[in-house]
């Protein structure tokens, strides 16, 4: 792990490493030295929508408990950590293999037998991964990612899955929900206040 780390204490009695939120830009200007292709951590934050699913699966349990879930482009994976002892099994995805490698020690560390993580691309994301539940936390920020998100969403509900996405109130997420507004079956706004930061997060249940 090249950032360096701090315990943080989450709701639900979830306790996480993540990146120390003062060193992580200092760290990524000295990896940026060595390496001008190093991409920016923003898998290293804790983003408002991250809250927001935590806190929409904590209200709706029955949703999820004992399913098999999946989370795509989870980052530091706050809401699968959150719902780990709930489900009967839940697979953590990130194209970070930095945030791939905190999701595993987070998952040693507290002996949490339910979680896999694993690195993986939406673009190209593993055919052989199948979920009763999928997660997207904040993952539709860049209209030019639009058409391969859609596709995989597609796909996961033809075959039965149950999707939950959370997504900051932007410009751009209405065109994106807009095209998915056929298999919207729940709809809520929650406002989270973390670190100081406000935002409305909407949350988007799919089927």
């Amino acid at each position: 792990m090249q950032y360096p780390l701090v315990l943080k204490n989450f709701p639900n009695n979830v306790k996480l490493y993540i990146p120390d939120p003062l060193l992580i830009k200092p760290t990524y200007e000295a990896l940026l030295l060595e390496n001008q292709a190093t991409p920016f951590p923003f898998w290293a934050k804790v983003w408002p929508s991250a809250v927001a699913l935590t806190t929409f699966l904590q209200q709706n349990l029955d949703l999820i408990k004992h399913k098999a879930v999946v989370e795509i482009g989870a980052g530091l994976g706050l809401p699968s950590f959150s719902i780990a002892k709930d489900v009967a099994e839940i697979v953590i995805t990130d194209y970070s293999i930095d945030a791939v490698e905190l999701m595993k020690i987070n998952s040693e560390q507290w002996g949490i037998q339910t979680i896999k993580a694993i690195c993986a691309d939406w673009n190209f994301f593993p055919a052989s991964i199948n979920a009763d539940i999928v997660l997207l936390s904040d993952t539709n920020y860049a209209p030019s990612e639009f058409e391969s998100l859609l596709k995989l969403i597609q796909q996961f509900i033809k075959k039965g899955a149950t999707i939950i996405i959370a997504t900051p109130e932007r410009i751009t997420t209405s065109p994106f929900i807009e095209q998915l507004e056929l298999y919207i079956s729940k709809r809520d706004l929650i406002d989270i206040t973390y670190n100081e930061e406000m935002a409305t997060i909407g949350l988007f249940v799919l089927k």
